[in-house]
């Protein structure tokens, strides 16, 4: 896939496109992408992904802060194993938040992108006035030589698949819902930094995570079972991990929330390293026990359902 803005050249000429924040890059997205792929191919052109580097509201909002599936990197990685040829990042300005959703039609996708096919998705708006919708896009293209198409909706069972709904998921702990709608675990990475070390005292040393993005969601506090990875200059390493998302309420460590993981067979230093989590099934809440030797007690039956869960899955 090529990646461009709108400073640069356009890699193509004329293409069928679609317009997203694709946050999470889910199963619907996908589902959208693939269509907009097909339409491309039946009438000769590229197929194009139109996106944002930072999340729309954020440019009406400056207080607003986003709970963000992918950053923005994570979201080219994933956009980037999809059908679609190219993709084009915009800055949602102010200005650009100003344009009318024809004055958009016209002066970015026909002119700038050379948009010949619009795929809108089945709840999609754009331009400052939201009233708009699906006939009024289809009019506009009349005028403007841009045919507009509506997209199939993605249907998962009677679960309807959207980013919002992957976020209530993961703030519920529910990480076996957000894979399906997904398609993959969720993922969180960050960088280990030094932390408490009571973990070494109880026998489980843990790896401080510090998340990379003020803004990538954390799922609800509690245990959970997770696969580890560890990219570096040779090949990726990759462990089986118990994690602890909360408040360490046993310790009295106050209400800062942490993120440490506990990797099976370790042994080794990783402060520095960059680590990645992917979420495979939630274990339990965080509780507060009456002292460390109950805490340590709880941690080995934590190990044992993880060994055990990876025992039997060893696809995970």
């Amino acid at each position: 896939m090529k990646f461009f803005t709108l400073h640069d050249a356009v890699p193509y000429v004329g293409c069928a496109a679609t317009i997203g924040f694709f946050d999470g890059v889910h199963r619907g997205h996908r589902f959208l992408i693939d269509q907009v792929a097909a339409h491309a191919a039946r009438r000769g052109l590229a197929s194009l992904l139109i996106t944002f580097r930072t999340h729309p509201r954020q440019a009406l909002h400056a207080a607003y802060q986003p709970r963000l599936l992918t950053t923005y990197e994570e979201k080219c990685k994933w956009l980037a194993t999809t059908a679609a040829d190219c993709c084009a990042t915009l800055e949602f300005t102010p200005q650009l938040a100003a344009l009318s959703a024809r004055q958009f039609m016209a002066e970015v996708l026909r002119d700038r992108l050379g948009v010949k096919v619009l795929v809108i998705g089945y709840d999609h708006r754009f331009g400052h006035d939201r009233s708009e919708g699906f006939d009024d896009y289809v009019a506009y293209g009349r005028e403007l030589g841009i045919e507009v198409v509506r997209a199939e909706a993605f249907s998962m069972g009677d679960v309807q698949v959207s980013s919002s709904m992957v976020r209530a998921c993961l703030a519920e702990g529910e990480v076996g819902m957000a894979a399906r709608c997904l398609g993959r675990s969720y993922e969180l990475t960050g960088r280990v930094v030094h932390g408490f070390r009571v973990g070494h005292e109880l026998g489980f040393p843990t790896a401080n995570l510090e998340v990379e993005d003020a803004q990538k969601l954390v799922p609800r506090n509690g245990v959970y079972a997770v696969r580890v990875t560890a990219a570096g200059d040779g090949p990726v390493q990759a462990w089986n991990g118990m994690l602890n998302i909360g408040c360490r309420p046993t310790l009295g460590e106050g209400n800062a929330p942490t993120v440490e993981v506990f990797l099976l067979d370790f042994e080794g230093d990783l402060y520095g390293s960059v680590l990645t989590l992917a979420f495979v099934r939630r274990l339990r809440d965080e509780k507060k026990f009456r002292n460390k030797g109950e805490l340590a007690h709880q941690l080995r039956e934590d190990e044992e359902r993880v060994r055990l869960l990876f025992a039997e899955n060893k696809g995970l």
